[in-house]
């Protein structure tokens, strides 16, 4: 390779590794809002879980709230998969993939059909790929999603399930453990009954339950109007703010891990550079070499 082409190539690295830096600087700032806002969610969702489990052992007409039945027999199973609208995160978005597509597979073995429904444009193109189609698709928020992208989603899935077009609803999603951890999550989201959404958070709210029951330091709860009315309008919101948990999870994993490529990127760009630049000065030592032979060669023949 001739020194000029070396040179270019050095160039074109070193443009590429600013990218990459940027691209890192950036989400690292992203994350940490991202880290921020799952913070602030835990104490409300915990106390919508903590409410809904005491309206639902309080309410003597559960039975009757649609969305409340649970179904032994599932025939139909929604997989809500939880992507981003971007690349250049790992194996971020791969992942999710291959867990939805080896859930789905194992249900329709056991003969239940499967309906989709993607957040994220990588998730729909993923589907699309793979002769699936979506039957939601919820993309352009992903960077930052709204409480009102998980409505729009809790909204859909809970229609269909109340409608009896779902009898069993799962999540995927990448959750947030660290920058450099991401783990994939498969969460039962309705029927409410096997539902394993923050099972974690609840074990730790039942702690402090007994906890406070252990100290006497307890109040007693009175409904107004009746439990199973608190119920009907709590449990949606459950729903939503599940959902909405997940997709800020989904944000804060997907940051860290394009964090992550980044910072591999950038530093592989470094060794590419020194490679290069260590090829680059063999090349002139070489030419410098033969160029000093020529002229000694040159003025021996003078002799």
């Amino acid at each position: 390779m001739a020194q000029k082409e070396v040179k270019q190539r050095i160039a074109s690295v070193k443009n590429v590794q600013k990218i990459t830096r940027a691209m890192e600087m950036v989400a690292a700032a992203r994350l940490r809002r991202a880290e921020q806002r799952i913070e602030a969610l835990r104490p409300y969702a915990s106390a919508i879980r903590r409410m809904t489990r005491q309206a639902a052992e309080a309410s003597q007409n559960v039975p009757n709230i649609p969305i409340l039945k649970d179904r032994p027999e599932a025939s139909t199973v929604g997989l809500v998969i939880m992507t981003g609208d971007r690349g250049l995160a790992g194996a971020f978005n791969s992942q999710i993939m291959r867990a939805a597509i080896r859930a789905a597979a194992e249900h329709e073995r056991e003969g239940r059909t499967v309906e989709f429904y993607a957040s994220g444009r990588r998730g729909v193109s993923s589907l699309t790929f793979r002769g699936r189609e979506a039957k939601g698709q919820y993309t352009g928020h992903t960077d930052r999603p709204a409480y009102a992208n998980a409505r729009e989603i809790a909204d859909d899935v809970v229609a269909a399930y109340v409608d009896g077009e779902l009898d069993r609803v799962e999540v995927f999603y990448n959750g947030y453990v660290s920058p450099l951890t991401q783990e994939v999550r498969r969460e039962v989201l309705l029927p409410m009954q096997q539902a394993t959404v923050s099972e974690a958070s609840e074990m730790q709210e039942d702690l402090a339950e007994d906890q406070a029951e252990e100290t006497g330091h307890t109040a007693l709860t009175e409904y107004e109007p009746e439990p199973g009315e608190i119920l009907s309008r709590l449990v949606p919101d459950y729903v939503e703010i599940s959902i909405y948990r997940a997709l800020l999870e989904s944000t804060a994993s997907e940051h860290g891990a394009r964090m992550t490529a980044m910072r591999n990127a950038s530093e592989n760009a470094s060794e590419i550079i020194d490679d290069l630049t260590l090829q680059l000065n063999r090349e002139r030592q070489a030419d410098i070499t033969q160029e000093i032979m020529e002229v000694v060669a040159g003025a021996e023949s003078l002799v």
